[in-house]
């Protein structure tokens, strides 16, 4: 017996030398790995699909509803799925990823494929970061309980990633996903995830809502995909009037959306400009306007006027908000047809803001050629309103199953064309990227204040995240203007074609697909609760390139995802724009006197207290005046707001009185510093108060260089306006 054991044990101490030899040499791939991912994964040729066929929604597709009951599929979708499988067969032969390499102990002398090694230490990282003790779960951290004989070792990495192979899938609620549904089984399944279709009593890691985010209102942890508030942000008089309030600080930023005003409490206002402009005579040179109702969509209520006497929504009592707008006459042609473009731009999170932009998104044509508005055109809608639900409408509609033809095509495809005419892409996608940072930064103060009414601070609820669909024109001269910005854009991948009189089958629209999958795919992967947690054991400069690396799906095949359509811009860009958040700073004075958890109105005392706390009282404007100064200003905002029966000052009401309060202190300057230097003289003095020093008013006649010389409070950097071109600042994105 004694004889025996010594030879097991001679054996046991063979093996356990061979195999530190084995791990160590793993580790070392490991390093290189990890260092350097891409050398694993081959580009696919820029004119096919990344996507491998058994991931391709074509592949996945469930068979298509018709009102009757219809076999096959169109000749052309059975194309697409072939080209696509002639794609994956090709992607899963690239010699680089059939290499196999040696295993570590728990598999020693078996050959693993490569492509599942590299699943593996893709994820070592971020599992080790896991087992620190703490893990998240549905946005809530919960401890680790690890059985004593099984402890693990943060800093193993073949320990590491067994845990990551019995981590439990990213569960997705889609009860509430409505048009968005299609697109969103397909980017769950490719990513190996677990869907619930009718709900679970159990919470879920992320809910996907199909109009807001009170579609459920028992959601307590998880990630939602809608913030409260941002149906009514991005209703046109809200988008007008925030931007607008953008355009008196920074009018020379702000010039990519259309002189507006707002019907009907401006349409004195509107016909008394539009009468005082002197055309000469020439009555082609006079303006043509587009007038959009406050809650309309898919074009519906839209039409052009050119006097304001032809108005519709002023002719009875019963009056319907709109926004009139100057009508861009002189846009983009392709084709002799006008264009708008689509873009899909994801806000991860509101503090700290972070915002991603699609690299794809979709161009909608008009069905007629294009002429400049007269008095005979102005209600052929097929040729001056690009909405798709209007022009499908049309006879001249055209569904096509390339990406670069037809009614509808990828924006990639439109720049194509442009850049063999010699047009600057870079400078396109610079105006762009700074088109949509601007426009959030206009919506971000008022959506803090919805968002801290539902979900209060310190209070259990869950985090947010939303797919915005920007409607962007280009004009003649390549310059972006934004047309409207959609809360709720349709994520449906399938379009309505009739097959014979009077029957409708639903069909898949490839543009769609090419587009739509990609954004809602990655939108998920950004908030996978695993990869943002795995993301923090990695340094902040490399957080963003791993965040959009490819990510290796889950199965025996280890598939490999598409690399990431959607591309960071901010914060990415902050050092350009930082100047320009001053709104959100007068909110977080806001906020700060709010008082009640959940409100969205500063009462009188609130604003009282702002005022004494802000010492921003004195000989020259007593307390009496300020009451009257809220009286004015919340009385008239009421007058513009009839729907709302809450009684208080708002946030927009807030941000007017605080633009008076600082003409009135400091008056030889600019609006834009006077609104500055009046939020440095506020901050300092809850800064002071904070630490117990009672501070003082300052006269009110200082000027900045006075407040500047104060002793012991130096001020808040001011950011100065960039000149250098846009197109220097940000690179193209391809």
């Amino acid at each position: 017996m004694s004889d025996h054991y010594v030879k097991v044990k001679v054996q046991l101490e063979q093996m356990k030398s061979s195999g530190e030899g084995v791990e160590k040499e793993e580790a070392d791939m490991i390093e290189v790995l990890v260092a350097s991912p891409e050398v694993l994964v081959a580009s696919p040729p820029a004119s096919v699909s990344p996507v491998p066929a058994s991931c391709t929604p074509a592949a996945q597709r469930e068979p298509p509803k018709t009102s009757v009951t219809c076999r096959n599929q169109s000749k052309s979708r059975r194309k697409l799925g072939k080209d696509e499988k002639n794609t994956g067969t090709k992607q899963d032969s690239v010699p680089a990823l059939q290499g196999t390499i040696v295993a570590s102990n728990a598999n020693l002398g078996k050959p693993v494929n490569r492509k599942d090694h590299e699943q593996q230490t893709l994820q070592i990282k971020g599992t080790g970061k896991m087992l620190q003790g703490k893990t998240e779960t549905n946005g809530n951290a919960v401890p680790i309980h690890l059985p004593e004989d099984n402890k693990v070792d943060p800093h193993n990495k073949e320990d590491a990633n067994k845990v990551a192979k019995r981590r439990k899938p990213v569960t997705v609620d889609t009860f509430k996903a409505k048009t968005s549904l299609e697109a969103l089984k397909l980017s769950i399944r490719q990513l190996k995830w677990k869907e619930f279709p009718v709900g679970r009593r159990s919470a879920c890691d992320i809910y996907w809502h199909g109009v807001s985010f009170h579609d459920n209102d028992n959601i307590i942890s998880g990630q939602v995909n809608k913030f409260p508030g941002m149906i009514e942000m991005l209703r046109k008089i809200n988008l007008t009037r925030a931007v607008r309030t953008m355009q008196e600080l920074f009018p020379e930023e702000y010039n990519f959306y259309p002189r507006s005003w707002i019907l009907p409490e401006e349409y004195q206002l509107f016909s008394t400009q539009v009468q005082d402009n002197n055309w000469d005579g020439d009555v082609s040179q006079k303006p043509t306007f587009i007038i959009k109702p406050d809650g309309g969509s898919q074009g519906d209520g839209i039409y052009l006027i050119r006097d304001p006497g032809d108005l519709r929504v002023i002719a009875g009592s019963h009056t319907k908000q709109s926004v009139v707008q100057e009508y861009i006459h002189k846009p983009l042609l392709i084709d002799k047809l006008k264009f708008d473009i689509r873009l899909y731009v994801l806000v991860k999170s509101l503090e700290p803001l972070e915002i991603y932009i699609a690299k794809e998104g979709l161009s909608r044509f008009c069905t007629e050629p294009y002429q400049e508005p007269s008095q005979k055109n102005l209600s052929h809608v097929f040729m001056h309103l690009t909405n798709y639900s209007l022009n499908v409408q049309s006879g001249n509609f055209v569904h096509s199953d390339s990406l670069s033809s037809g009614s509808k095509r990828t924006f990639s495809s439109v720049l194509y064309r442009l850049a063999s005419k010699g047009v600057d892409i870079k400078k396109v996608w610079s105006d762009i990227i700074s088109l949509v940072i601007k426009t959030i930064i206009a919506l971000v103060p008022e959506l803090k204040v919805y968002y801290q009414a539902d979900i209060p601070p310190g209070k259990p609820g869950p985090t947010c995240f939303q797919i915005l669909g920007f409607d962007i024109l280009l004009m003649k001269n390549l310059k972006p203007v934004l047309l409207e910005v959609n809360a709720n854009p349709s994520m449906r991948i399938e379009h309505e074609q009739e097959v014979s009189p009077g029957v409708f089958e639903y069909v898949p629209s490839p543009v769609d697909e090419e587009v739509k999958v990609g954004v809602i795919r990655d939108t998920l992967r950004l908030m996978d609760p695993a990869q943002k947690k795995s993301l923090t054991s990695y340094p902040e400069h490399q957080q963003e390139e791993l965040s959009g690396s490819p990510v290796r799906g889950a199965g025996e095949e280890g598939r490999v995802l598409p690399s990431m359509c959607l591309k960071q811009v901010f914060p990415k860009y902050t050092k350009q724009f930082s100047y320009l958040r001053t709104v959100e700073r007068i909110t977080a004075l806001f906020l700060r006197f709010l008082g009640v958890k959940g409100n969205m109105r500063l009462g009188p005392t609130g604003f009282r207290t702002f005022i004494r706390n802000c010492k921003l009282s004195n000989s020259h404007f007593s307390m009496a005046t300020v009451d009257i100064l809220y009286i004015d200003v919340t009385r008239r905002w009421a007058s513009m707001l009839p729907g709302s029966r809450e009684a208080g000052m708002g946030l927009q009401a807030f941000v007017e009185a605080f633009f008076y309060l600082a003409q009135r202190r400091f008056k030889s300057l600019p609006l834009r510093e006077q609104v500055v230097s009046l939020l440095e003289v506020c901050e300092a003095q809850l800064e002071n108060q904070g630490r117990g020093d009672p501070g003082g008013a300052l006269p009110e006649d200082s000027t900045s260089s006075t407040r500047r010389s104060g002793k012991g409070h130096p001020p808040r950097p001011f950011y100065p306006i960039t000149n250098r071109p846009l197109a220097q600042q940000y690179p193209p994105m391809h």
